[in-house]
């Protein structure tokens, strides 16, 4: 086999994968190339024909942060820990939106690529982590977008705001968690989805609820003061930590707790082991089923 391979000239042998766990992770850095022109592809196409093209990037978490200010923050009168109402929104609505879409769009890659997948070879996650690439590249703007509103804060007389650069120093570590997270749960949906179509109708109801167990809208404080007995499931929400550690880090917010970012690493290291596994598991038969 080997010398007619030789005499052959091939250079590629393709296998069926046996284990759940029989993924060679170092072919993603091989079809590195593929995977950048994934992300240029998704780009391109989530804003082709649109009249403002990518200033979508910074117009929709603005509106959004605008609507949560006015009815979580006035309307409501939901405590935002003495940080000023709008920075206090934005930094967990940029947080999450990168997160959310992570999942979102993820979950959907065995649908959405059957006909790619079915026509050429290459490894089926270089699609997945495209998408949190071009997901991270929308958060790098909207974030850039954050930091003047950051400073304009915490330059006020007497402003609550004082960023933490020991925390702000971690931010990458944060960012490559929240994708991580985000991909973990994205391709465990992706995986079952190719024989529970009903799962890809709730995925995005199933978000829209997530959202208001986390603390975008309202603080973790709110939650310790009225159900300080639920407060350790609560923080078993592996993104609430992210969003805490985020505030504490650029806006000074009180009560980030070290030991409950340890927790939500391990539940993220969790999630994407298994997403991985369940994903590796799952590509060898959903042509069949898809």
């Amino acid at each position: 086999m080997d010398n007619t391979r030789k005499n052959q000239g091939w250079d590629t042998i393709i296998r069926p994968k046996k284990g759940w766990l029989d993924i060679d992770l170092g072919e993603l850095v091989r079809y590195r190339d593929l995977i950048w022109l994934m992300v240029k592809r998704n780009f391109t196409l989530l804003y082709k024909q649109t009249i403002l093209g990518p200033a979508w990037v910074i117009i929709q978490p603005l509106l959004t942060t605008v609507v949560f200010t006015v009815i979580f923050g006035n309307i409501a009168g939901l405590p935002t820990d003495g940080m000023p109402k709008f920075l206090f929104y934005m930094a967990g609505n940029i947080v999450w939106q990168f997160f959310a879409q992570c999942l979102t769009v993820t979950s959907t890659t065995f649908v959405t690529n059957r006909n790619l997948f079915g026509k050429v070879y290459f490894p089926r996650l270089v699609m997945p982590f495209a998408t949190v690439l071009s997901e991270m590249i929308n958060f790098l703007v909207q974030f850039v977008l954050f930091l003047p509103f950051v400073i304009y804060y915490a330059l006020q007389p007497g402003s609550a705001v004082n960023p933490n650069f020991r925390l702000i120093l971690l931010t990458p570590l944060m960012l490559i968690q929240l994708g991580v997270l985000g991909l973990g749960f994205g391709i465990i949906i992706s995986a079952l989805t190719t024989k529970y179509r009903d799962l890809a109708m709730l995925v995005t109801f199933g978000v829209h609820l997530w959202m208001y167990a986390t603390p975008v809208t309202y603080s973790t404080s709110l939650i310790a003061e009225k159900f300080p007995k639920l407060l350790g499931l609560y923080m078993l929400n592996p993104i609430t930590p992210i969003i805490e550690q985020f505030r504490a880090a650029y806006l000074g917010v009180p009560g980030y707790a070290t030991g409950y970012t340890l927790l939500s690493a391990g539940v993220t290291a969790l999630v994407f082991l298994l997403g991985v596994a369940l994903f590796s598991h799952t590509e060898k038969t959903f042509m069949d089923t898809v």
